[in-house]
């Protein structure tokens, strides 16, 4: 039986309308007014906005760091990602240290196969580069892998300026993007060192370990190596204005370069980290929250579309028991915040109704741009005749608070713990199947993987 959604404000990238949308099998069949509903099933969707699934291209589910174990799975992060109208996430198939891409792989596919309650691909993300993995990125592309992460920090991640040159010739042999951590790593070890030394050891001490600066060099050597190999990047959860001006200069002079921000660095600041009780560990993730003129200037780039996609950097620790591993030095704190439950409702709420973006900004950051730049696009990411009904019918009349009490993260607290929201996925749709009902979960564990082609550049 037909499905047809009538009535919503339809969301595009470019504009919004009223219409109504036909659901036929998995895919949408028709878009337009007065539809034929002859046996078809209607549901009214008047008053609502109707924007295609959106998409997270930064989780961490499932992720074992050596001294303890994220608080989310597969299972309990995408159910918590569907819910606030996620439907498709990639996560970070991590390789160790002497393991090939496809052992790492095959890992990353155990984790989620048959638990995933929303659509799910991997980005790989390299730690030990040689020849064999090089040689090995053409079997990864025929597996629907055609995006890496590369780290300039962590000691058992991070890869060498000459390795990074390396891996980015070979993008362009293979038609890959690779998303970078721009941090200088040799400095936050020095900076982390000496503020051990002063004594310096509680949560407050994490922003001083990794100042600006640190984020700008990274980002400015990692576009010098892309211009010297005339390719493509994106810099993942860019923090700061400095990082952001480096970027710019990038472009300038006719570079490729792709930002992605996230919701932490446009609401947070770094006044959490002085929180009494050791409450400052749950604001513990890295890049850190910025100062106020951060936030500003990255609301700005947004508004002017020079920040193309909002991922989460969602890798959840619970207070208890884990944050709590470094009462006694912040350095082992968890590095990580959860936040894949409530992207969308914090973008709508202090983006588009604080007249910050648009509703069509908002799909562009949450939708489009991300399925066109991992290759998705255009079954992911837009509502067109041909591509998965992922749908997302938004409430805009919705008010809550968020609480961690209420929420589906498997995760003893929020970060954004009592902030209002206005808004809310109301109904969410995967593949032409409802999944969410009055915001409740009603179906879980219906996610397949998505093998992904090159990107088309934005």
């Amino acid at each position: 039986m037909d499905l047809i959604l009538k009535g919503g404000m339809i969301v595009t990238s470019k504009e919004s309308f009223v219409a109504d949308i036909r659901v036929l099998g998995e895919k949408i069949s028709e878009i337009g007014r007065n539809l034929d509903e002859t046996g078809a099933f209607i549901i009214d969707i008047s008053g609502n906005y109707v924007f295609p699934g959106f998409i997270d291209s930064h989780t961490h589910f499932d992720l074992d760091t050596g001294t303890t174990k994220t608080a989310d799975d597969f299972m309990t992060g995408t159910k918590a990602a569907i819910a606030g109208g996620t439907t498709t996430i990639l996560d970070f198939a991590t390789q160790n240290k002497g393991e090939t891409l496809s052992e790492a792989l095959n890992q990353w596919h155990k984790k989620a196969r048959g638990v995933s309650s929303c659509d799910y691909g991997f980005h790989m993300a390299i730690t030990d580069w040689n020849n064999a993995v090089s040689e090995e990125m053409d079997k990864m592309k025929e597996e629907g892998i055609t995006s890496y992460k590369l780290y300039m920090a962590y000691e058992s991640l991070r890869v060498t300026d000459g390795e990074i040159y390396q891996v980015l010739k070979r993008m362009n042999e293979i038609g890959g993007l690779i998303g970078m951590h721009c941090e200088n790593g040799d400095m936050v070890k020095e900076r982390t060192q000496e503020l051990k030394a002063e004594g310096k050891l509680t949560p407050a001490a994490h922003p001083l370990s990794r100042p600006p600066i640190v984020e700008a060099e990274a980002v400015n050597r990692y576009i010098s190596l892309a211009y010297l190999t005339k390719t493509p990047v994106n810099i993942v959860h860019l923090s700061t204005k400095e990082g952001y001006y480096e970027a710019l200069k990038g472009r300038a002079r006719g570079q490729k370069i792709y930002i992605e921000t996230c919701p932490q660095y446009l609401l947070l600041d770094d006044c959490c980290y002085e929180k009494a009780d050791f409450e400052g560990a749950k604001y513990v993730f890295s890049p850190p929250a910025r100062k106020q003129e951060d936030i500003d200037c990255l609301w700005k780039a947004l508004s002017e579309d020079n920040i193309d996609t909002i991922g989460t950097d969602h890798c959840s620790f619970n207070f208890k028991g884990q944050k709590e591993l470094g009462r006694q030095d912040f350095s082992m704190i968890p590095n990580g915040i959860p936040g894949v439950e409530h992207r969308a409702a914090l973008l709508y709420t202090y983006g588009v109704l604080n007249n910050r973006i648009t509703v069509e900004q908002m799909c562009k950051l949450l939708s489009e741009n991300t399925s066109k730049l991992f290759g998705l696009y255009p079954k992911k990411g837009c509502l067109q005749v041909g591509s998965d009904a992922d749908i997302v019918v938004w409430n805009p009349n919705y008010e809550g608070t968020i609480l961690a009490a209420h929420q589906m993260q498997n995760v003893d607290y929020t970060p954004y713990e009592g902030m209002p929201v206005k808004g809310r996925a109301e109904r969410v749709f995967l593949r032409g199947n409802e999944v969410v009902y009055q915001g409740r979960v009603i179906k879980e564990k219906t996610g397949m993987y998505l093998p992904r082609t090159e990107s088309v550049y934005i």
